[in-house]
């Protein structure tokens, strides 16, 4: 699913994967359009974020599974002093904790679309919204969430 061109202004970081690829997967699926997250072969556990063991069994077969952009919120905040100098401007904004129980409940942190003062309930479904940025080099893209 895509949704707005630029969400977050000029001037961020580019996110890329650490220099030895854990991550590279779950970065190359955003741009493709798909969420990946790990889950082990030998017990089926799921975990975000990437790792090169286990943290269930401890075994190193882990395996990136496409699921669903669709979650709940866990936890939010909404953010008024900005992280990073391009955001100065760019307050008040939501994030939010996604809780993916299509995949093993995991959770991960992503920015909530819509009015910054919107009322954010916890357990409120969303739908992730890939945000493309084919322009930048090296090109990326990463996952926003929506209320359903």
């Amino acid at each position: 699913m895509s949704g707005p061109a630029h969400y977050l202004p000029a001037g961020l970081p580019i996110p890329v994967s650490e220099p030895d690829g854990l991550s590279a997967p779950y970065w190359a699926g955003l741009r493709e359009g798909r969420l990946l997250v790990q889950r082990c072969d030998r017990c089926t556990s799921w975990q975000f974020g990437p790792e090169w063991i286990c943290h269930h069994c401890h075994a190193f077969d882990l395996t990136w599974t496409e699921v669903e952009p669709a979650g709940r919120i866990f936890s939010w905040e909404r953010v008024w002093h900005p992280s990073h100098a391009a955001l100065k401007q760019h307050g008040p904004y939501v994030a939010v904790v996604v809780e993916l129980p299509q995949a093993g409940s995991v959770r991960m942190v992503g920015n909530l679309l819509g009015d910054p003062q919107q009322t954010v309930v916890i357990g409120a479904e969303v739908e992730g919204v890939f945000e493309h940025h084919p322009e930048a080099d090296p090109a990326f893209s990463l996952l926003q969430w929506r209320p359903r």
